[in-house]
């Protein structure tokens, strides 16, 4: 079985994908189910499931919780099999309340130098923040989350989801793969499989049983900038009285096509 653990829908604040355009994605590329882990909330979950549910698909109820310890950012945990929504933000916290509900927690991309999970290990006299790899502080949190994301497909470094794979394996938690995909072109381009799955059960069973494996490549360079993308197309959408639809689509077009020839030049 095989689920792509990390999706975000238009209910993100940086995400262009409706939930039909990913059911449909995820059927076509040969997914069995997704799971739509949008930030900070579950807003899109009624849909998504209506979606999925069109679609042939499993669906699994997430969300991205963007942590912190009084106004510093620590940061993402992921939690899926989820009831109802995360409201603690503090990361300790927000594990408990995952797992409160019967759900599992996952650390997504660990060691991605933009968004690495930071801890509470910081140097006071450095910034650590965008460009600074993740310094070890994870390991105040192995023996409390579930998993550990090991592919992820908007990671571009292959480096980091390697480091991800070693401390996974170093410290016996499970392993997951997600897209993270903002736009709904990226969905399964990585996932998790469990071999032995035959539905939901079988497929949370195997997570916590450490049974599963992370399997796919990676988006087109050109999807990291996809949140950007999101966040710029909201700004203008809410100037709609001054620029035309047409207005906006141009922008948007333009600046994914040079970030395309960018990436071609790579």
């Amino acid at each position: 079985m095989k689920i792509d653990l990390h999706i975000h829908s238009k209910y993100s604040y940086d995400s262009f994908s409706f939930p039909e355009d990913i059911a449909r994605t995820a059927a076509r590329k040969g997914l069995d189910g997704v799971a739509v882990t949008d930030h900070d909330t579950i807003a899109g979950w009624k849909v998504m499931r209506k979606a999925t549910k069109k679609y042939g698909l499993l669906f699994v109820p997430g969300q991205e919780i963007k942590t912190k310890r009084g106004k510093k950012i620590i940061g993402d945990i992921i939690g899926i099999f989820l009831k109802k929504e995360i409201k603690s933000r503090e990361p300790k916290e927000v594990i408990k309340e995952i797992k409160s509900q019967g759900g599992i927690a996952i650390i997504p991309h660990p060691f991605h130098i933009l968004t690495p999970f930071k801890g509470h290990k910081t140097n006071k006299n450095k910034s650590f923040r965008l460009v600074t790899p993740f310094k070890g502080d994870i390991e105040d949190y192995k023996n409390l989350v579930d998993a550990i994301e090991v592919l992820n497909a908007r990671v571009p470094l292959k480096s980091s989801d390697r480091k991800a794979l070693n401390f996974a394996e170093k410290n016996n938690l499970a392993m997951t793969g997600g897209s993270d995909a903002h736009q709904w072109k990226d969905v399964g381009d990585a996932y998790t499989i469990a071999q032995k799955a035959k539905n939901l059960d079988d497929f949370k069973k195997a997570i916590l049983n450490k049974n599963t494996r992370a399997s796919g490549g990676k988006s087109p360079l050109h999807s990291l900038a996809s949140p950007s993308l999101a966040r710029f197309r909201i700004k203008l959408e809410s100037n709609k009285k001054n620029r035309s639809k047409y207005d906006i689509q141009y922008s948007l077009e333009k600046i994914k096509n040079g970030l395309r020839k960018y990436s071609k030049k790579k």
